[in-house]
């Protein structure tokens, strides 16, 4: 079978690239096991990251300046945006397209053999996401979802948090508090291991997350509504028309993927490339940085990230935005003049992959 554009996956990145392939008139297959399936986790992005073509509407939050604390609090000046997910699926669109409900098992650039036997050629975009493996390092969080009219007011927005006030021994490895509204009515308190080979388990978050708010004077019940999260923040390759999370748009330094792929699915939809040698550049910084992030001792995590939230706004959002590469090289220089000198030379030898990791 002949196609125009063959997306396999149809998870935000796939959906959002065969979405805007549609709106620009090509002729478009999807194939996904499961075409139907709801999306159920809690996607967020920095306001200035998101296409204009998007739908307002599927904005559940909007956060002006979201506080983070390492060492001390910072005001993070830049607007936050926490989506309703259920909108956003909805909105994104596949009228006209032909769904098929198969599996993608082998895929190249410009044919896919699926489970039933099919042979698709054309353009195809691989949108199938990252399988977890042991090499890996990975993003795992547990969160529950609280009524605000149970809470006292004026709880704070917390992008990260990593006080240690959720039991955590000063040796282990450290995890984050992550508390954002779902909306007018409810907020979600997520305990987030950030990066992690391996990383924490569910259960021990669930511990530090109980802990973490009984110090805070807020008392579960046991029947908020959950969320347990788990995905690799490495193993993404780019070009091969591999796109999100297979196509190395997870941030190494957050895990956000969504906001990248839904910026740049109009230059995948025209058949355009997206890795520039700049933005190759800036990834390979980036997976560096994560290299670093993941040879600090436990109580260095906080003081790198108290240096990085001290920063100027503009090396902030060069570092986790976009694919600046002059900002990205700035934003780093700063944050290794900024730590202490035991941190530099962690950070150096991470950085220069002397550490194996």
């Amino acid at each position: 079978m002949r196609a125009d554009l063959i997306v396999c996956g149809l998870g935000p990145a796939g959906r959002a690239v065969a979405h805007r392939a549609l709106a620009a008139g090509r002729p478009v297959t999807v194939i996904d096991s499961r075409p139907d399936r709801v999306w159920t986790p809690t996607y967020a992005a920095w306001a200035d990251e998101l296409p204009a073509w998007l739908d307002p509407t599927v904005i559940a939050a909007t956060v002006e300046a979201p506080t983070a604390w390492a060492l001390r609090e910072h005001r993070i000046e830049r607007t936050y945006q926490v989506f309703d997910t259920a909108a956003l699926q909805r909105s994104l669109t596949l009228d006209g397209a032909r769904v098929l409900a198969d599996t993608a098992i082998e895929v190249g650039q410009d044919v896919v053999t699926t489970a039933s036997g099919l042979r698709c050629t054309g353009q195809v975009v691989d949108a199938r996401g990252l399988a977890r493996a042991p090499e890996r390092a990975e993003q795992t969080a547990y969160g529950v979802i609280v009524d605000r009219a149970a809470l006292e007011p004026g709880q704070p927005v917390l992008f990260m948090d990593w006080r240690r006030d959720n039991g955590a021994g000063p040796d282990e490895p450290p995890s984050f508090l992550y508390a954002v509204p779902l909306g007018p009515g409810t907020l979600l308190f997520e305990e987030t291991c950030l990066a992690g080979r391996p990383a924490l388990t569910p259960a021990v978050l669930r511990a530090r997350l109980t802990q973490r708010l009984r110090a805070r004077g807020i008392t579960l019940t046991g029947t908020e509504p959950v969320e347990r999260v788990r995905f690799p923040v490495q193993g993404g390759r780019s070009g091969g028309g591999r796109f999100g999370a297979a196509g190395a748009l997870t941030h190494p330094a957050t895990g956000y993927s969504v906001a990248a792929s839904l910026s740049a699915a109009d230059t995948v939809a025209a058949g355009n490339t997206l890795w520039t040698t700049q933005a190759r550049a800036v990834l390979a910084l980036r997976r560096a940085g994560l290299r670093a992030l993941l040879a600090l001792a436990p109580a260095e995590v906080p003081v790198f990230f108290d240096a990085f939230f001290a920063l100027p706004a503009r090396h902030q959002r060069a570092y986790l935005s976009g694919h600046d590469l002059a900002g990205t090289t700035a934003a780093m220089r700063a944050v290794f003049a900024a730590v202490p000198p035991r941190l530099r030379r962690t950070v150096a030898t991470s950085v220069l992959g002397l550490t194996g990791r």
